[in-house]
């Protein structure tokens, strides 16, 4: 029987919490499994002790029986400081090389090194004696006339334009006469 030493998943939505399980690779994910071997809490802070619990002993005995643990088991195991088969090794180490070249490369906007202002001392400058300033000549230059502003073109027509109110006016106490 083909063993795998992987995650089966618990906890309920949007809360997760992983058993690592030694379980047949045809059964599935959260499933039948053989034994439990270990926990991860990925909600608990990464330097946290109990984010991922694991039986060393039991671990080496499966690995010893031939179990190839999953990729992020593998991370676990070699965190802990359980020694891997050399073939595991070996395939692992592919792994982490292949998915360097296939994640695609972004670019970084080239950004030019400057010196932050705050940090640059401000340069001394020397003071020496005021210097005296001769005054400057001034020519005098004739007034120039300016001439007188034309009133605005609405104003012109205002004044001349007769007013509409008064004419009706006019008109209405004729007939009120008569």
């Amino acid at each position: 029987m083909a063993t795998k030493i992987r995650l089966a998943r618990g906890g309920s939505k949007k809360r997760p919490y992983y058993r690592v399980v030694v379980a047949n690779s045809r059964a599935p994910r959260d499933g039948d499994f053989i034994e439990k071997v270990g926990t991860y809490d990925p909600l608990l802070a990464k330097g946290h002790e109990d984010r991922v619990t694991l039986k060393s002993d039991r671990i080496t005995y499966w690995l010893a029986q031939g179990a190839r643990p999953s990729e992020r088991v593998a991370l676990f195991i070699e965190r802990a400081g359980i020694a891997l088969p050399e073939y595991l090794q070996k395939e692992l180490s592919k792994k982490k090389l292949s998915r360097k070249e296939k994640a695609p490369k972004k670019e970084q906007p080239v950004v030019e090194e400057t010196a932050p202002v705050a940090a640059t001392p401000a340069p001394e400058v020397k003071v020496e004696a005021p210097v005296e300033v001769a005054p400057a000549v001034v020519e005098e230059v004739a007034p120039v006339e300016v001439a007188p502003e034309a009133p605005a073109a609405e104003e012109v027509k205002a004044e001349e334009a007769p007013v509409a109110d008064e004419a009706p006016a006019a008109e209405e106490t004729e007939n009120k006469a008569e």
